[in-house]
């Protein structure tokens, strides 16, 4: 069955999307930078709230680059946060140049081992998303990769989603189309062999992060998404 998951800010947001039929939730602060780490108190929060999976952002900045100080700071989040519950991360950066960094990158992944995790949208910001997605498929523990296949977005990137999800069978599999995705997309990546699909403001009343997730918006996305499956 495909996979739908639905960004959460709140507990209502949480509710509200397993009661609309989501498969699983990313849990994230400030949407103004593109999502960030939440407080550790919100996972734990919505944790007592919903029996959906919890991935949460691993993220200190609005940018894709991270430094020495930054990386611990985030592996003590990290712990913290699966203490609060949760089920899997999302997380990735990218160096000066542009490429992933596939050190910072790991030494994350090694602390949240053998909990799964998504490399997030730096791989669209990359110097070169080729490379980068051959590169970001040999990580550890990685069973997603959240992608627009450009950094406009999905009404951009759609046809690049469509020639990575093509590659294999693998591919396809790690590919979760997100970031500004629209309906109008949905069957066209089915079809070319996605099956997880990740909305946000897609969710919510004019498609607005001021207002909180609705359950009926959802619902009509999860009746989409299984019906393109």
């Amino acid at each position: 069955m495909p996979l739908l998951e639905v960004i959460a800010l709140t507990a209502a947001d949480a509710r509200a999307a397993e009661e609309g039929g989501a498969d699983r939730l990313e849990i994230v602060a400030d949407m103004a930078a593109d999502g960030l780490t939440p407080d550790p108190v919100l996972v734990a929060e919505m944790r007592q709230v919903t029996s959906l999976p919890l991935r949460v952002m691993l993220r200190a900045n609005a940018g894709f680059r991270t430094n020495g100080p930054e990386l611990d700071r985030l592996r003590r989040a990290a712990a913290s946060l699966t203490e609060a519950g949760a089920d899997g991360f999302v997380l990735g950066f990218l160096d000066s140049e542009g490429h992933i960094d596939v050190g910072a990158t790991t030494k994350l992944v090694a602390m949240i081992t053998p909990l799964p995790w998504t490399f997030h949208r730096a791989i669209d910001n990359a110097t070169d998303t080729g490379l980068a997605w051959r590169t970001v498929r040999e990580l550890p523990g990685l069973d997603a990769v959240l992608t627009s296949g450009a950094s406009a977005g999905v009404d951009a990137g759609v046809d690049m989603l469509v020639r990575r999800a093509a590659e294999s069978a693998d591919s396809a599999r790690l590919v979760m189309a997100g970031g500004g995705l629209r309906r109008k997309h949905v069957a066209l990546l089915a079809a070319a062999g996605v099956s997880s699909f990740h909305v946000g403001s897609a969710v919510r009343p004019d498609r607005s992060w001021e207002q909180p997730v609705a359950a009926g918006l959802v619902r009509e996305w999860r009746t989409l998404v299984s019906a393109a499956g």
